[in-house]
């Protein structure tokens, strides 16, 4: 008779699905970040019920342009892209150092192939466009910074477009520290209607 039961459960009960991850990661340069852009979006993300891991190139306490210091939760070199439904860059001066690495490049075009959500602020949607993501694509990027990011994005084929937050399927750019929480709010939007990923 248990038995019986046993087969009944089994065919009538819905099967289980394995849980998606609800996992957003946060890639930040370990100095010269710029805060607003982490601490707004971690906070939106966060209160939309989204955890938040922090990753850089060191474990040591990262620093802000305006002194924000928080501990990385994880190494660059450990990121497993699968684990996460999202990668956002952060920008501030010091994402410069994200342009021309190849490790992350590698990330975000795994990222890409895999349909997660990808996203950068500031000076970072350059590490984009380096990576080969934004080609073909829309964005915007910080562009007073000496050097004509505008022309950067275009030369590695993005369309550039002069708002502050712009969305091309699963890409979403920001050009910078004021667009922060409109950025953390079209991004947790972005999340929210991709729950396949």
């Amino acid at each position: 008779m248990r038995w019986l039961v046993f087969l009944l459960l089994l065919f009538t009960l819905p099967p289980v699905l394995p849980a998606q991850s609800n996992q957003v990661l946060l890639l930040i340069a370990p100095q010269n970040f710029r805060d607003e852009e982490l601490l707004v979006t971690k906070q939106i993300l966060e209160e939309g019920g989204f955890k938040i891991i922090v990753a850089s190139s060191s474990l040591s306490t990262a620093r802000g342009m305006l002194g924000t210091k928080i501990k990385p939760d994880i190494l660059l070199s450990r990121i497993r892209i699968e684990d996460y439904r999202a990668i956002v860059l952060i920008g501030g001066v010091g994402a410069k150092e994200y342009w021309n690495n190849s490790l992350v490049h590698k990330l975000l075009r795994q990222a890409l192939q895999k349909g997660k959500v990808i996203g950068a602020i500031c000076i970072a949607p350059v590490t984009l466009a380096e990576a080969g993501v934004l080609k073909n694509r829309r964005a915007t990027v910080w562009w007073s910074s000496g050097i004509d990011l505008r022309k950067v994005l275009r030369n590695y084929g993005a369309e550039y477009v002069d708002r502050n937050v712009v969305i091309d399927g699963k890409i979403i750019t920001a050009n910078g520290p004021s667009a922060s929480e409109e950025f953390g709010k079209a991004l947790l939007k972005l999340l929210k209607e991709n729950k396949d990923i």
